[in-house]
């Protein structure tokens, strides 16, 4: 690694990024053993532990592949196929991204009551997460110089075989990435587990804190959880490589020919339109009979609902600031200065996000009230919770983005004579821009349907949309949950719709 002041002073940020999202586990470790390793052993050592570690790898094994299929082939689809009317496909596939993940799985149990358990949880959450696939291999899709797969094709490979040999194997940075995303969603998820009645660790823990608040029981289940976001993390590292994928050569990229589909071609648009029926039109349509149910429109204009619409917009922009800039320092590192150092100081940001809000809420408010008081439920505190929640997520986005800006021209801006400070402002932000903005979105769009960590440090009197449905939903009053939903929704469309502008690059 350089030993430039520029990158000492980067490497000095990242690890105090990696140090702040370290935060909450170094509190929740210690409580954990607080009554010793024997009390720690005889109560993980269970029956009761043992299922829920069963049913957390079960939701895993199942939804991760299921999304990964899912989201590739839909992004295949809609990049390299002859598919009619793929514009209005892509746009359909990514709006899933504008339902929260607690309001489709609210809309399911509403539809099929008998669906739950096992089975609706992985139904409800591979409809909610393949888009976290689906967003960075289209966009690489887009991205990738279709020159390998023709050499191969003109050396008298068929087209399978060309695009398992040369494309499948540069996609691995977003296949990895994006079922790393969907794996810590999983392990990190409350409110679509809770809904659907199927216990895993992470509503195990909700219901430790709940009887006990932050008792040693809850810590022992929120160590289990960060053990596992270890292993995910792990498994991603190695499912990642190392191949390059910046292109940096002589002519103009060409775009590639669309392969036709012929027979497949209805089989390809039951399968999408199927995908976008479970997870848009289902929740959609749920909405909008509560809301028919409701008082009417007139629900949409109380005072309630303003406030909780301008708390859910001011703490989204903030937390995604905040994430998106945090993430930066770490992901320049591992692109530009790949070590073992800058691979751990990515990978620690990763774990805090795999906990339950509730538990980096308790870290915060523990962290407050011993050794700084005044931060006590402030928004700067709900903010920083945010930022070591969501950070992968901008985390990912920004990798991406690095990965496709060549380090050459990097390299040519400072032999010119330009600093580092200015390589990054008139070189490589502007070549990553697009990730940058995904990053935003996607931290934004978490933000808002966040739950517990805003319950436990947002300032008193705050409130937003994601608190207020919960509330009446667990009342069972789906009209009066109705119009917050609704909101919540509109609110992620345009976000959804930028995203999708930045992601493909459209004009």
């Amino acid at each position: 690694m350089s030993g430039s002041s520029s990158t000492r002073g980067v490497v000095a940020a990242a690890t105090l990024v990696a140090a702040l999202t370290l935060l909450p586990v170094l509190i929740a470790l210690p409580a954990a053993l607080a009554e010793g390793p024997a009390r720690a052993a005889e109560y993980l050592f269970r029956p009761r532990i043992g299922n829920l570690l069963a049913n957390t790898g079960l939701l895993v094994a199942v939804t991760v592949p299921a999304a990964v299929v899912l989201g590739a082939a839909a992004a295949w689809l809609v990049e390299r196929t002859a598919l009619p009317g793929a514009a209005w496909w892509r746009t359909l596939l990514l709006a899933p991204l504008a339902v929260p993940s607690f309001v489709s799985a609210y809309a399911w149990v509403t539809v099929a009551p008998g669906l739950t358990g096992f089975a609706g949880s992985a139904l409800v959450t591979t409809l909610a997460y393949y888009p976290f696939v689906f967003l960075p291999v289209a966009a690489q899709l887009r991205a990738l110089d279709p020159a390998d797969e023709d050499a191969a094709r003109s050396l008298g490979l068929s087209p399978a075989a060309a695009v398992m040999r040369t494309v499948l194997p540069r996609l691995r940075p977003s296949l990895s990435g994006g079922a790393l995303l969907v794996a810590l969603h999983l392990l990190a998820e409350y409110g679509v587990l809770e809904m659907m009645r199927f216990p895993t660790f992470t509503t195990a823990i909700m219901q430790q804190y709940a009887v006990g608040f932050s008792d040693t029981s809850g810590s022992l289940l929120a160590s289990v959880l960060v053990g596992l976001c270890l292993l995910a993390l792990l498994l991603e590292l190695l499912a990642r490589g190392r191949r390059r994928v910046a292109r940096l050569g002589s002519g103009t990229q060409s775009r590639p020919v669309p392969h036709a589909l012929g027979a497949w071609t209805a089989p390809a648009m039951v399968l999408l339109a199927a995908l976008v029926a479970g997870a848009l039109v289902v929740p959609v349509a749920s909405v909008g009979r509560w809301l028919a149910a409701s008082e009417g429109w007139a629900g949409l204009l109380d005072t309630g609902l303003l406030g909780a619409t301008l708390g859910t917009v001011g703490l989204a922009t903030l937390g995604a600031v905040a994430a998106t800039a945090a993430a930066l320092p770490g992901a320049w590192l591992l692109n530009r200065h790949h070590s073992g150092l800058t691979v751990a100081l990515e990978r620690v940001t990763f774990v805090a996000s795999s906990l339950p809000g509730i538990v980096v809420g308790l870290g915060l408010v523990t962290l407050a009230v011993t050794w700084a008081g005044p931060l006590y439920q402030t928004v700067t505190l709900t903010v920083l919770a945010y930022a070591i929640l969501f950070v992968p997520r901008a985390m990912v986005s920004l990798r991406s983005g690095l990965a496709a800006a060549p380090p050459e021209l990097s390299e040519a801006a400072r032999s010119l004579g330009t600093g580092g400070t200015g390589t990054l402002v008139r070189v490589v932000l502007p070549l990553m821009a697009p990730s940058v903005m995904t990053g935003l979105v996607l931290v934004a769009l978490a933000v808002s349907t966040e739950l517990t960590a805003t319950l436990l440090l947002a300032p008193t009197g705050t409130e937003t949309l994601a608190l207020a449905f919960w509330r009446e939903a667990s009342q069972l009053d789906y009209a009066a949950a109705a119009p917050y939903a609704a909101v919540m929704i509109a609110l992620s469309v345009p976000l959804t719709l930028l995203l999708r502008r930045q992601i493909l690059e459209e004009k």
